[in-house]
């Protein structure tokens, strides 16, 4: 399977990290190594990752011909390619900024993955989303949206810097009392036969369906060749009608995504419920071959519908032929979420469990912007989030899409933290009439802001939060403990160039040292060192 080319610069970080810093340094805030000295050995990747370095590439889960034989077929699954984020010298930018994430498609397709004794492709590993499956114990609002959580502490993979959790907490809104209008868009070309894929699909939207009521409305399209209507406009309480058109379904033909796409809007319109939660379920693998198929058409085309109030939630099935860049894009560009589903138990977790989460937005257009504190911060590195990333401008510039936040939702941020002894100044920091509110801020690390809409509103709303020097914690909670875990298996799968040396059995030993209460991820990582992956094949 291909493997993606270290990134030079990056590969010298921790040497010229572990020459500059030393650990005593880092017991304190405010202690920490010369940034400039960092500009001049060049140890850092000072280049901001951007939509042009996130491009679309037929980044292939197969061997270096881009093919791979798999169960008899071939394997021609397409990713982006990833480059991580890299360390960013506050000095130069002292804002971090971007979009919030709430998909976790890429854990279950990695873990589909991984429990099929496939080799991972390390672009179809997003640590961001890997985070982001696990659910954490965060204060809810007060009022609002949104809140705020932050945690800091030692970074667990690298001894010499500190690691910054933030975790935003969505309110839980009365679900119950808002009708919802869903129309169910249904990939039945040939591509879908499998039992991983239609079969799944039926069973998943079926369990939906069963939780519907009076005031709900559901339709069903089709698309192969060509779209189809199944179903229109039927009421909620009728799961019988609905559970028997989705059984009807059969696969068979190609795959004219667009057409199905502009159907299904249409009809999400004509039924459109003021006030009400009005989307749209796409279900496919992403094999789309007829129409509007590249990455770039089928995002003008869905960008053109977001304004329309009807959202988008992306569902993906399958394996072999899986398209997971297109499905990506398709969620990133119509207001929507993206989750992948390896199983029956996974389509009750998104579409039943969390079907609040999946289905109703409480925070639209989401972002965050960390400011540093140069006086107490050298650099920082975001962990993943690498395609959203936002210009800092875009932050206060409510005409950016951004992510959105689902009922109860969480968002789940880590930041790697170099403290630094320097005396420089910026934005926040900078300009203080009096020296009381100086003396004030120097104990300030950074400021975390949050700008989201509400659903039906034009204009954002600002919350932040201040982080003190004060805050650090030795001992770690379950949230800081759980993220930190999940993250390094995304490293360790990503052969991370900033998590020199973790290994699998390292994550293990650091869950079973925090007692981290997470069953599934303690599953799949032995699973993985069971299959004989990597430095891990004379585990077992």
């Amino acid at each position: 399977m291909k493997k993606t080319t270290s990134n030079s610069i990056k590969r010298n970080l921790i040497t010229a990290l572990s020459l500059m810093m030393t650990a005593t340094m880092l017991a304190s805030c405010g202690s920490g190594y010369d940034g400039s000295e960092s500009r001049k050995s060049g140890s850092y990747n000072n280049e901001r990752t951007t939509a042009e370095n996130y491009r679309y590439s037929n980044v292939t889960a197969g061997d270096t011909d881009g093919t791979a034989n798999i169960g008899g077929g071939y394997n021609t699954e397409e990713y982006n390619h990833l480059t991580e984020n890299g360390y960013k010298l506050v000095s130069d930018e002292p804002l971090s900024t971007f979009s919030t994430d709430i998909d976790t498609a890429s854990y279950t397709n990695v873990r589909r993955m991984i429990n099929d004794g496939w080799e991972v492709d390390t672009d179809a590993v997003r640590t961001e989303e890997f985070i982001n499956y696990f659910k954490y114990d965060y204060e809810k609002p007060a009022e609002g949206a949104v809140s705020i959580n932050t945690e800091l502490s030692d970074c667990p993979w690298n001894s010499e810097a500190k690691l910054m959790l933030v975790g935003l907490q969505a309110r839980e809104a009365k679900v119950k009392d808002v009708p919802t209008n869903l129309v169910f868009l249904i990939d039945v070309s040939g591509s879908m036969e499998d039992e991983d894929k239609l079969p799944l699909v039926q069973q998943a939207f079926s369990m939906l369906a069963e939780n519907l009521g009076a005031d709900d409305r559901v339709s069903i399209v089709t698309y192969a060749g060509s779209d189809s209507v199944v179903l229109e406009g039927e009421s909620g309480d009728n799961s019988e009608e609905i559970v028997s058109a989705l059984n009807s379904l059969s696969a068979g033909g190609s795959t004219a995504g667009a057409a199905g796409i502009t159907t299904a809007y249409k009809l999400a319109e004509e039924y459109f419920i003021e006030g009400g939660n009005n989307r749209v379920i796409l279900a496919t693998d992403g094999d789309l071959n007829v129409g509007l198929s590249s990455e770039e058409e089928l995002t003008d085309l869905i960008s053109q519908k977001r304004d329309s109030g009807v959202y988008l939630s992306v569902l993906g099935f399958g394996s072999g032929n899986y398209k997971d860049n297109r499905l990506e894009a398709l969620a990133d560009n119509g207001n929507g979420n993206y989750a992948y589903i390896d199983s029956v138990d996974e389509a009750k977790r998104v579409l039943v469990t969390e079907m609040s989460g999946t289905l109703f937005t409480v925070a639209k257009d989401a972002k965050v912007q960390i400011e540093f504190n140069p006086e107490n911060v050298s650099a920082y590195r975001l962990v993943g989030y690498e395609n959203r990333l936002l210009n800092d401008e875009d932050f206060e510039d409510d005409t950016k899409d951004a992510g959105d936040i689902g009922s109860g939702q969480q968002v789940t941020v880590l930041y790697e933290i170099v403290p630094n002894n320097g005396n420089e100044k910026s934005l926040k920091y900078q300009d203080n009439e009096s020296k009381a509110e100086t003396n004030e801020l120097s104990g300030e690390m950074l400021t975390v802001s949050v700008r989201y809409k509400d659903p039906e509103a034009s204009e954002s709303k600002l919350i932040d939060k201040s982080v003190m020097c004060s805050d650090y914690t030795e001992a770690v909670s379950q949230n800081f403990a759980k993220a930190c875990s999940a993250a390094e298996f995304a490293m360790v799968l990503r052969n991370s160039d900033y998590a020199s040396g973790l290994t699998a059995q390292g994550v293990v030993d650091y869950m079973e040292q925090n007692n981290v209460d997470n069953s599934e991820l303690f599953e799949l990582i032995y699973k993985y060192m069971q299959n004989g992956t990597g430095s891990e094949a004379s585990y077992w």
